[in-house]
């Protein structure tokens, strides 16, 4: 087999506490260094708190595995001081296409927006985001790494928890005020614990292989039901990184996945697809069932569980991954604010509340793409048929066709920490809604609205003309810098430049105004995760102070 990927090796280091015969103690410990566990780590790390991150292993993942990464996803790897890397090297596509048979039925555009800056999917094969994610790390001094440090036991207690790991040299033991487990979907340590996780395993295989082929077929992702060349069975076909190919094949549940995997049994399926005079060569390829389920409860006291280890989701949709980081990024700054004494530990409850209705939006559409694309019964079958036969034609049945529902960021619509609208306002941006970006200039240079937002409360408030800011507003903005939780006040104008000590961004294209329905004096509280906290139409110290008390638990 081919191999366009040379994986790393990350060195053991014999760690202080077995060198100097003690135990150790880290403010923040995460288990696991997968996509999440390194999203994670770096968004606690990158600002200020000291994290110990530990892994089993030595190297990045094994083969493709995870390759979608949504929008939203690529704006959190922003948020964390991430580059470019991640879009320049991965294939980013917004179009994807559902075929019946040999015919097209529905296509989708991700991103039918324009003026965002990140595209709506990238295909990069998983080895490649957990290099660079490793590479970040590099970055952030306040972040030690682990690797080849295997968590054999957990001890929660009531002011700290306990672990014990297994290293090439031996036991050691270390406590943490609080630890974040990303340790997968198999989760040792939630086994470890006698923590429940229900769902159901569904009844199939599917074939991966990763192909290195040299082929002009666009940047989209092709699905299809009963194609010509593997009847009665789906197939999907995704551009990667380095001219690699993901093409995913239905087997059935009686499939033998050890037989199924033998290139005398992969290439005839690829062949029948591509055609005998498609040059190709396998790189990887496996067989793999899922399941769909998660946790009761995602944080467990001073225990929290993130991505997989919390939750599972089918792969159609490209919920796993996307699913996991984005707990990350609802998880770090509370976190943050209870460690640093400015919030209580209720705050975290919110983290189980506000992804729990995550996990279950993604469950939801994971099991009806899921029950779409592999029907249960003669009868769905026929269904799923005369919806696709259908969808060809008419639009109403295009909205029934589900080979997939994408990953798109949950609107925390219902949370707790949401303060209502007490104003009227029109379109998306509501309590709980993720920021939608775009275009802007900042002194004086083109830029990004989501480029100037997180980490921190944020304030925007919007006037016709920045340079008229009163000085009154001006003073009571710049006063919201200095409360115990310090909210930085921006100033969003088409035109002029605020005074000394407030940001301005320049809505060039009145995107913002659109996007955000902004009249003048219109103010919006926004959280570290970019999700809007609470809106008005006029600004109001009291209410600010309210609402930030409400989003954080102090109220």
């Amino acid at each position: 087999m081919q191999k366009t990927f040379t994986y790393p090796k990350f060195d053991y280091v014999r760690p202080p506490e077995l060198a100097e015969g003690r135990d150790g103690h880290y403010p923040v410990i995460v288990v696991g260094a997968g996509p999440v566990g390194l999203t994670a780590a770096i968004d606690l790390a990158h600002e200020g708190q000291p994290v110990l991150l530990l892994d089993d292993d030595d190297t990045v993942s094994i083969g493709s595995r995870g390759v979608c990464y949504a929008k939203r996803t690529l704006e959190v790897l922003d948020r964390i001081g991430c580059d470019n890397r991640f879009v320049d090297k991965g294939v980013s596509w917004d179009v994807g296409r559902t075929f019946f048979g040999e015919g097209e039925v529905f296509n989708f555009n991700l991103r039918p927006q324009a003026q965002h800056l990140r595209p709506g999917m990238i295909n990069l094969q998983q080895y490649y985001l957990e290099q660079y994610l490793i590479e970040r790390t590099g970055d952030v001094p306040q972040l030690e790494k682990r690797f080849k440090h295997k968590v054999i036991a957990v001890t929660p207690g009531d002011d700290k928890v306990t672990l014990r790991v297994e290293t090439p040299d031996g036991a050691y033991t270390l406590t943490t005020d609080w630890l974040v487990v990303a340790d997968g979907a198999r989760s040792p340590i939630r086994t470890m614990l006698g923590l429940d996780i229900e769902g159901k395993v569904f009844m199939d295989r599917f074939l991966i292989a990763d192909v290195v082929m040299a082929a002009d077929f666009p940047a989209e992702r092709w699905f299809w039901f009963d194609p010509p060349f593997h009847r009665n069975q789906s197939v999907l076909l995704h551009k990667q990184a380095d001219n690699v190919w993901r093409i995913d094949f239905q087997l059935g549940w009686q499939a033998d996945p050890v037989e199924e995997k033998k290139p005398e049994n992969v290439i005839p399926r690829i062949k029948a697809m591509l055609g005998d005079e498609r040059e190709f060569e396998l790189e990887w390829v496996s067989v793999y069932t899922f399941q769909c389920r998660r946790m009761n409860q995602f944080n467990h006291g001073r225990v929290l569980f993130v991505g997989d280890a919390a939750h599972q989701v089918s792969p159609f949709g490209a919920r796993g991954a996307n699913s996991g980081i984005q707990d990350t990024d609802n998880l770090a700054w509370k976190l943050k604010l209870v460690m640093d004494g400015k919030a209580p530990a209720a705050l975290l409850d919110t983290y189980g509340e506000e992804r729990g209705y995550a996990a279950d939006e993604n469950l939801m559409n994971s099991t009806r793409s899921t029950d779409f694309i592999t029907p249960k019964s003669t009868t769905s079958k026929v269904f799923r048929n005369a919806v696709l036969q259908l969808a060809a034609k008419y639009p109403f049945a295009r909205a029934l066709v589900n080979s997939g529902r994408l990953s798109v960021p949950s609107w925390l619509a219902t949370s707790s920490l949401n303060t209502p609208d007490g104003d009227a306002f029109e379109g998306q941006m509501i309590p709980g809604a993720p920021l939608a970006d775009a275009p802007v200039e900042v002194a004086g240079q083109p830029g990004w609205l989501l480029h100037q937002m997180g980490n921190r409360f944020q304030l925007l408030h919007y006037v016709d003309d920045a340079s008229t800011l009163d000085e009154k507003t001006a003073l009571a903005l710049a006063q919201l810098a200095q409360a115990a939780i310090a909210i930085e006040a921006i100033i969003v104008a088409p035109r002029g430049q605020a005074p000394a000590g407030l940001k301005t961004l320049i809505d060039t294209d009145g995107c913002i105004a659109q996007r955000y329905d902004l009249r003048p004096g219109t103010t919006y509280l926004v959280r570290p995760d970019q999700h809007v906290a609470a809106r008005w139409r006029a600004l109001d110290a009291s209410k600010i102070k309210a609402a930030l008390a409400r989003a954080t638990c102090n109220a």
